[in-house]
């Protein structure tokens, strides 16, 4: 039984056919995509949140909390810098190995990497190796994060209804706002559970060792489809296998460029309202920090309600269409982030709802906007990378960056670094409308 027909399509009326071992409903792609993203963004969520309430004092206490928390935000930074090669080497692995292989040892190395955070010695305990080793590990983490790549998006989005695309786009997504909830569950938790002494001695490592039992839960969800015939047949059916980087760049590697810079504002404003007001509260605010994730927890509820209601938009509107909508809705949050970070709890409350509400809408549509333009044999390939790089300009050093600009002139700088992602954005869609239409005319 093929995908195309018993996943994507409703069937026909008339007696169930038996179900068999091969067969892939909607519902087990869908869960395995949902599962493996959100236990991913939560191993990175845990990592962020704690960039902030808890390396600056233990990691980092030779200097003031500022400083601290920058160089835990360079370190954070880390695994999207490496992210690429991770990605590199998983597709070395899949090519000698097999997909399964990969996945199980990324998958692995991501769940040891996080726990291992949490068995860390402090600085006053180990000096500079504790910091080596914090930083080997968040190495470790984008390592894996990119040999984690199982193409499950790209095989749901070619095999999608054209009228249902953005629909199924935005599954993949929905595990960042899941992860993120539950990374700030738990840490909220923990941290209003304890006093401060307790917390940073043994509480906070508590959601790194969470993050084992959820990567092992990811694990066998995304295995249980990989090693499946009838996904192998519809990967192959797709080409949707590694592609040598230097048959890639020169013939396509222009795409990937594109691609990232048209989600540069959906993946700026990503830390933007997530780990970085964080920090700016911690250091700077006036409410509790309780009270502040609480806030973004309810916000991460909201980005949850409005990825779907992505999907169903884009469908109407068009993907690229929908997606320069949104880069001009962000710059326009982008003028008055200022006004709303610096206006107390009202105000901060409200750039947190409306900023995860527009992080919801963007980034369900923001991975592989324009992968289409990939040769199918570069698709599996480009896809991924065009992912690392979004991240990677758009999101790597966007907490340390607002952090470091708006407490040296003030939080104006956030506006600015926000609407050049937009800008970016714009640019970017603009190339790539002009590029589709030259190649129609040459065809």
């Amino acid at each position: 039984m093929a995908i195309a027909s018993s996943t994507f399509h409703t069937p026909q009326s008339g007696p169930a056919s038996p179900r068999t071992d091969e067969d892939l409903a909607p519902g087990d792609i869908a869960v395995g995509v949902i599962i493996g993203r959100a236990s991913e963004y939560f191993d990175f969520f845990v990592f962020g949140i704690a960039s902030v309430l808890v390396f600056p004092q233990l990691f980092f206490p030779f200097t003031d909390p500022l400083t601290g928390t920058l160089y835990a935000f360079l370190v954070f930074a880390l695994a999207f810098v490496v992210r690429p090669v991770g990605t590199l080497i998983g597709m070395a692995i899949q090519r000698h190995f097999g997909r399964s292989t990969k996945l199980t040892a990324a998958l692995f190395l991501l769940g040891c990497s996080t726990v291992g955070m949490g068995l860390l010695p402090s600085y006053a305990e180990a000096g500079g190796m504790a910091i080596a080793l914090l930083a080997l590990a968040r190495v470790g983490q984008g390592l894996a994060l990119g040999g984690s790549w199982d193409g499950l998006p790209s095989l749901l989005a070619l095999n999608a209804p054209p009228h249902r695309r953005g629909w199924y786009a935005m599954l993949g997504q929905l595990g960042a706002p899941l992860g993120f909830f539950v990374a700030s569950g738990v840490f909220l938790y923990v941290y209003s559970s304890l006093d401060t002494k307790d917390f940073l001695s043994w509480g906070w490592r508590f959601p790194f060792f969470t993050a084992f039992a959820i990567n092992v839960v990811a694990l066998f969800a995304r295995l249980r489809l990989v090693v499946t015939h009838e996904y192998e047949k519809r990967m192959e059916e797709h080409e949707l296998d590694p592609a040598y980087l230097r048959e890639l760049l020169p013939a396509q590697g222009h795409h990937i460029v594109i691609g990232a810079f048209a989600a540069l504002a959906s993946y700026a404003l990503f830390h933007l309202v997530t780990v970085f007001p964080l920090s700016w509260v911690a250091l700077f605010g006036e409410q509790g920090v309780e009270d502040f994730m609480k806030m973004e927890l309810l916000g991460a509820a909201f980005a949850a309600v409005a990825m779907p209601m992505s999907g169903l938009i884009a469908d109407r509107i068009g993907r690229r269409s929908f997606l320069g909508a949104l880069a001009v809705a962000i710059g326009a949050f982008a003028l008055f982030a200022p006004f709303m970070l610096g206006g107390g709890k009202p105000g901060q409350a409200t750039f947190i709802l409306v900023g995860f509400v527009l992080l919801g809408l963007s980034y369900g549509q923001a991975a592989g906007s324009v992968t289409s333009n990939f040769l199918p044999h570069f698709r599996y390939t480009g896809a991924a990378l065009t992912a690392d790089m979004a991240w990677l300009l758009g999101a790597a050093f966007a907490p340390v960056v607002a952090l470091f600009l708006s407490s040296r002139f003030g939080l104006v700088s956030v506006s600015v670094y926000l609407l050049s992602g937009v800008v970016c954005t714009l640019l970017a869609l603009r190339v790539n409308k002009r590029l589709q239409a030259a190649a129609v005319v040459q065809d």
